[in-house]
């Protein structure tokens, strides 16, 4: 991307990180989501909440490029990209996280935070070794230290718990010059003790880094989001703040009566 145009896609920051018109997508004859329609402002916190099968990973994979819609038109910072490879995509500021590890488990912590720097470098293909005072090393520091994983920098990621691997995750989203991250179940599997970690890294992320969370825990979705958007078989069905989400009596009909909102 050129300066210019980097400099054009900065400046877009009055109107929509994500913005989704109508999107479906179809396998064969099922619709896996359909018609969704949804706006996202530059730095806010949304949570997409759901049951298994509602369409949200589907939904994920549409705004990242793993999957193309079959139908309706996807903006980020004002820019039709529904057409764009995944690349394309990070290039603009767009990054996300996944349900199972995609981690270097033979590295250390503050390798994989570095790799992650450089990959999204112009340099990332330099075979030179980082030299003292390289600002990529810096800013993977600084990065650890954002997901509470100073003490074990050093560690290989192999040894970490699985709720440090999760944060760790949270570290390479944030590499390079990220302005909205989709988090896909990042509480999953973790101890009540982990999850507030989640919880107090979430919170402290840069106010201009905004993000969407796909969770089945509503504890955390609700504490973390400041608008909450429910799907239900591949649309949506409801939106508003946590409190009018949880106080909603059709979705405490759909999500909460039998327990799904926890397990999905």
């Amino acid at each position: 991307m050129s300066a210019a145009a980097a400099d054009r896609l900065g400046a877009v920051t009055s109107g929509s990180a994500l913005e989704l018109r109508g999107v479906t997508k179809m396998f064969g004859a099922l619709a896996a989501i359909s018609d969704v329609t949804m706006t996202v402002a530059p730095g806010e916190r949304r949570a997409v909440l759901g049951s298994n099968g509602a369409g949200k990973t589907t939904l994920f994979n549409c705004v990242t490029g793993g999957f193309l819609p079959t139908s309706g038109t996807i903006r980020l910072f004002g820019e039709d990209v529904t057409g764009f490879p995944a690349h394309e995509r990070i290039r603009r500021g767009l990054r996300r996280t996944y349900q199972i590890s995609l981690l270097f488990g033979g590295l250390s912590v503050a390798d994989n935070v570095y790799l992650a720097c450089r990959g999204v470098n112009r340099y990332r293909f330099s075979l030179l070794r980082p030299r003292s005072g390289d600002p990529l090393v810096a800013r993977a520091e600084e990065l650890v230290e954002a997901v509470h994983l100073t003490a074990a920098r050093k560690r290989l990621v192999s040894e970490l718990s699985y709720g440090q691997q999760r944060q760790l995750e949270i570290a390479l989203a944030l590499a390079g010059a990220p302005r909205l991250i989709l988090l896909d179940e990042p509480a999953a599997g973790l101890s009540p003790t982990e999850r507030a970690e989640l919880i107090a890294i979430l919170g402290n992320l840069p106010a201009h880094i905004g993000f969407i969370i796909i969770e089945h825990d509503m504890d955390v979705a609700l504490r973390v989001a400041t608008k909450v958007t429910m799907m239900h078989n591949g649309r949506v069905f409801k939106e508003g703040t946590p409190a009018e989400i949880e106080e909603d009596p059709q979705v405490q009909e759909l999500y909460l009566g039998d327990g799904t909102h926890a397990h999905g």
